[in-house]
């Protein structure tokens, strides 16, 4: 009898068997998904990332989640599209800062034509700088996506938020299925995905594998696969929401690794209440990307000099900086 690779990605995963892997002593499931991770990356490199709001609020989406929605009373005020130049200039600090990647985000529920030629210049200035790009821009047709797909575009965001059974006590404005023909549409286009969710919005253990699950079984894995743990906003409906508990956001992170073991899976939102302790864990467990920057959209994030500390206290260093480098400006 043939014993099937773990590491080895897989499409058939069925929800039991995810849920049994969140049921995993935590030490026994830490260990299986630090062993997935490093067949296919070094597990003392991480890619730095830098998101910014290139249009921030008056989205007209319910996200019970967002600070950003024109239904909420959140402080957040609506702004315009950023020119071109701004958005260049952030991409340079933010290479300059060591970011490999530059991730741009507007609130929007869709895109529209007339700002296709405007975002597509944008990815093209930053492509050109050497930085991976990234947009998340809501909803996109096929025919979008092939126009950001010639504008050089690397990743396309697009995230599920949680599993099915929970999605409508978060958003009500847009379907799971809407969700999921935009991920379709990008696929077509030949652009790699992003797309995860977000922890800590009142879900259940068996959410979160809910969504884990639809990950792990769409045609292709995302090739990036963001964690959010949720930073509460007064003013939305999830404000008051209670934190998820750190071991049981640790499983999560564990538990996405062995379902798609090669994606880059970030530690993304969440991370400024986050102890040493909890990110050296979910380092552990198979993260291998952090946002890095002051802000992300619209929440706080650890500092630079916060990041760099941990990341030599742990031995790590930004992917494509060689060993000795790293000792050297420790």
């Amino acid at each position: 009898m043939t014993v099937a690779d773990p590491a080895l990605p897989r499409h058939d995963w069925t929800l039991k068997e995810v849920n049994a892997l969140f049921d995993l002593p935590f030490t026994e499931l830490v260990f299986r998904a630090a062993a997935v991770h490093r067949r296919w990356f070094d597990p003392s490199e991480v890619q730095m990332s830098r998101l910014l709001s290139i249009k921030t609020g008056g989205c007209p989406e319910d996200c019970g989640y967002c600070s950003q929605s024109q239904h909420f009373k959140s402080g957040v005020e609506a702004t315009k599209l950023m020119e071109l130049e701004a958005v260049l200039t952030q991409a340079r600090e933010a290479k300059a800062g060591g970011a490999q990647r530059f991730c741009m985000g507007a609130a929007w529920r869709d895109l529209k034509d007339r700002d296709v030629p405007r975002v597509a210049a944008m990815i093209e200035g930053v492509k050109a700088m050497g930085l991976e790009t990234c947009v998340t821009l809501g909803m996109l047709d096929l025919a979008k996506a092939k126009a950001l797909k010639a504008a050089g575009l690397d990743f396309y965001n697009h995230n599920l938020d949680t599993g099915p059974d929970y999605y409508d006590k978060v958003v009500t404005t847009r379907t799971y299925q809407d969700r999921l023909d935009t991920l379709e549409a990008v696929r077509e286009a030949d652009i790699s995905i992003c797309c995860g969710g977000i922890v800590g919005m009142g879900e259940t253990r068996a959410d979160r594998a809910g969504l884990l699950h639809q990950l792990a079984t769409l045609p292709a894995h995302p090739e990036s696969l963001p964690i959010n743990d949720l930073m509460p906003t007064i003013g939305t409906p999830l404000g008051q929401s209670a934190a998820v508990d750190g071991l049981e956001f640790v499983r999560t992170i564990a538990v996405a690794r062995l379902v798609c073991p090669k994606a880059v899976v970030r530690l993304a939102a969440g991370r400024e209440h986050m102890s040493r302790e909890q990110q050296a864990l979910c380092f552990m467990a198979g993260v291998n990307s952090i946002f890095i920057g002051a802000k992300l959209l619209t929440t706080a994030n650890p500092d630079a000099e916060t990041d760099a500390g941990l990341l030599a206290d742990l031995g790590m260093r930004p992917m494509g900086v060689k060993a000795e480098a790293a000792l050297a400006d420790a």
